[in-house]
């Protein structure tokens, strides 16, 4: 398995997940209390989470192949606009081929944070902080939509998974 097939599959998943849950929320009787909504006074809310993980998805696949990442200026205020943004995102990561994922495994990246001279390896970069970040938004956004009483369980999480018979 390559980087490309341990990312960009569930990159795309995971976006349609998030989707459908806005769309869910969307339909939601309180659904503009949604979007400001947040589990604790110093994190986050909704809209915010959608536009960071977004963003993990688009720069974790920019950062390991060296492409550039299309711009979200962060003035989504609507799920439309969510749902657009989630739709740019996705629209991204079918560009890339296995192919540019090629000497992934030996890039180095450095991030805006760290100091001069600092660097990740790719897929310590991959494993111990694109990821888990990406996750940690995606999470904290269904946590907030089940903390406000949308009706969703562990397989609106998870999205289709490969059962076979």
């Amino acid at each position: 398995m390559d980087v490309y097939d341990l990312i960009i599959p569930q990159l795309m998943r995971t976006l349609a997940n998030v989707d459908r849950w806005l769309g869910l929320a969307a339909a939601h009787g309180e659904a503009d209390k949604l979007l400001t909504a947040k589990l604790a006074p110093d994190q986050y809310h909704l809209t915010k989470q959608v536009q960071v993980l977004s963003d993990n998805a688009k720069m974790m696949s920019g950062r390991l192949t060296g492409k550039q990442w299309p711009s979200h200026p962060d003035t989504e205020t609507t799920y439309e606009q969510l749902r657009e943004r989630i739709a740019s995102v996705r629209s991204y990561l079918e560009t890339f081929t296995r192919e540019d994922f090629t000497g992934a495994a030996e890039r180095q990246i450095k991030l805006p944070w760290m100091k001069e001279g600092q660097y990740m390896d790719a897929l310590d970069y991959m494993n111990q902080f694109a990821l888990p970040n990406f996750y940690f938004h995606v999470v904290t956004a269904y946590s907030i939509l089940r903390h406000m009483g949308l009706p969703m369980g562990k397989f609106e999480y998870l999205g289709q998974i490969a059962i076979k018979a």
